[in-house]
């Protein structure tokens, strides 16, 4: 018996690297599975996104598992688009238990970026990670409400949430922004959905060992710079798996009291 026997998970950014992670976690735990991503590239963002191919490694490895895995290509800030990723995704698996609003970039532009570059790449990082929570957090509001049988959300914060990161440019400005407005969603989305047995919580991370900071256009690639961060525990990088074990306590029964919280998961940077 699974943690999460009968359960389906809806989870964004889960072509690769977090969202990843806690697909095939939830999944080893008994869970079934909707997987999105984008499979397109963003032109503010100078890495590329995850691919068609990768969404099916996702799913390749969920069903190793023995758990089932639907996908979609979808853009979280198309809210149409998402809607029928998950009605599609509730049609097959037979419902919705655990959202994971998990999909985000880091980006930041370069010492002379302009003031229009400037507002596009803020306009993507709010778009993706605070307009983009608040689409996930909509279409998956009625189904939660209308199974009758409770739920869990997982909003993927950061220690930028917590503790402020930018270096003035439009992209790691809006990483920021968003990252402390998930906060603000969070506790009144759990206030919305408390009544329904719906729990609503942020994970916020240091920095975590995927492909958005191991890129050579990341702000955080050089490793040097993580070792200027201040810390309490001498741990300045996280596996994937280690956000996800997080996860797997806030959407289990072993974490039914839980909601409103923001849970840090940053060797202390935010006491530091």
């Amino acid at each position: 018996m699974g943690q999460l026997d009968g359960k389906v998970a809806f989870i964004t950014g889960a072509g690769r690297g977090q969202g990843r992670s806690h697909a095939v976690v939830l999944a080893e735990h008994g869970a079934d599975v909707i997987a999105v991503d984008i499979g397109a590239d963003i032109p503010t963002v100078p890495y590329p996104m995850a691919t068609a191919d990768d969404l099916a490694e996702t799913a390749r490895l969920v069903e190793a598992t023995g758990r089932r895995c639907v996908t979609a290509m979808a853009d979280v800030r198309d809210i149409g688009a998402l809607q029928k990723a998950l009605d599609h995704g509730i049609a097959e698996l037979g419902g919705v238990d655990i959202v994971l609003a998990n999909a985000g970039v880091l980006h930041s532009g370069p010492p002379e970026e302009t003031l229009e570059e400037a507002a596009a790449n803020w306009a993507d990082a709010v778009g993706i990670m605070l307009g983009g929570v608040f689409n996930t957090l909509k279409v998956a509001q009625r189904p939660l409400i209308d199974q009758g049988r409770g739920g869990a959300v997982v909003i993927t914060g950061s220690t930028a949430g917590l503790a402020g990161m930018t270096d003035g440019s439009g992209g790691m400005s809006g990483y920021t922004a968003a990252k402390h407005g998930v906060v603000g969603l969070a506790r009144g989305w759990a206030k919305l959905l408390g009544q329904h047995n719906v729990r609503v919580n942020v994970v916020h991370p240091t920095a975590v060992d995927t492909f958005m900071i191991n890129n050579p256009h990341s702000p955080m690639a050089d490793s040097g710079r993580l070792g200027q961060v201040k810390r309490v525990l001498p741990v300045d990088r996280l596996e994937p798996r280690d956000v996800s074990e997080a996860i797997l306590w806030l959407v289990s029964d072993t974490g039914h009291a839980v909601t409103g919280v923001s849970l840090p998961l940053d060797s202390g940077v935010s006491l530091a």
